[in-house]
């Protein structure tokens, strides 16, 4: 089993014979992830990448029976491709698209309420099970095999993460990138129950940062739920009240949005905080151990 991801689904890249979506679908073909096909209005019957095209998400769901939809559109097109995904039933839409309109989103989210599909992202990097399946545009070279589990709002934390968790002797389970959006798919808490309910992830780290309130509910998620060591970083604790730091959610809007409210939050919570990315992987690594001794 892992989350969201296997070597089993079956991958259509929205945007297909783009520029963003050739070279990242042929990264994740390299990777042997199992892409089947891909979407480009108009081109529909055509080969790209000695895959199939067609035109619409329902076609390519039709013939192939498709699991995951990845999109690679521009922003202006990006709401309206994640609910064509949602409309032909697909099971995980991953948007990596950044910068749609935040009304673009409110509608599109708002649209998936009662479907059978889960969003991840947008502006985001995607979801990996290492060895299994890449959908996404991270260094697939970083990830190793193992059982951690990675939520981050940040691409590059992910990366980082992971590079300390292989580093500390461990591997990755699935690495879930929500993306930093105001309004995104799938929250750190969905992502956090998720690997609680993995028997393949031993540990979670969960990468948070500035703004908005999604780490506070996991933290007190997993403070009556969790069952799993949870391992905590965040991002931004020298930012400014009230400036954006990065991604359109990373803004400072009330006391709890800090950096040390969230750490303090989650400390509260049962999770073990780190102040700085480097330690995330050897802080897991005894986290792990000492809650072994224990059981």
């Amino acid at each position: 089993m892992s989350v969201l991801v296997n070597k089993n689904s079956k991958i259509v890249v929205q945007g297909f014979t783009g520029k963003e979506g050739t070279f990242h679908a042929l990264q994740m073909i390299e990777y042997g992830t199992n892409v089947i096909g891909g979407v480009t209005p108009g081109k529909g019957g055509e080969k790209h990448l000695d895959k199939p095209v067609f035109n619409t998400v329902s076609d390519a769901r039709k013939a192939t029976g498709c699991n995951v939809s990845i999109i690679f559109v521009p922003p202006a097109f990006a709401a309206d491709a994640i609910m064509e995904a949602a409309d032909a039933g697909v099971e995980l839409i991953v948007c990596i698209t950044e910068g749609i309109p935040v009304q673009d989103m409110v509608k599109a989210k708002a649209y998936l309420v009662g479907k059978n599909s889960r969003l991840v992202g947008p502006n985001c990097p995607g979801v990996i099970t290492p060895n299994e399946a890449k959908v996404g545009i991270m260094p697939g070279f970083v990830f190793k095999k193992g059982r951690v589990g990675i939520v981050s709002k940040s691409g590059t934390l992910t990366y980082e993460a992971a590079d300390q968790v292989v580093k500390a002797g461990l591997g990755v389970s699935t690495a879930i990138g929500i993306g930093g959006d105001p309004i995104i798919g799938t929250t750190t808490r969905e992502a956090v129950e998720l690997f609680m309910n993995d028997p393949e992830t031993d540990g979670i780290i969960m990468i948070g940062e500035i703004g908005g309130s999604l780490e506070a509910e996991a933290a007190r998620w997993v403070k009556a739920n969790g069952t799993k060591p949870v391992v905590g970083f965040i991002a931004g604790q020298t930012a400014p009240a009230g400036r954006r730091m990065g991604h359109a959610g990373a803004i400072i809007g009330g006391k709890d949005d800090t950096a040390a409210a969230k750490m303090q939050i989650m400390r509260d919570c049962g999770i073990t905080v780190v102040d700085s990315p480097a330690a995330i992987g050897e802080t897991m690594a005894m986290v792990l151990k000492n809650a072994a001794v224990v059981a």
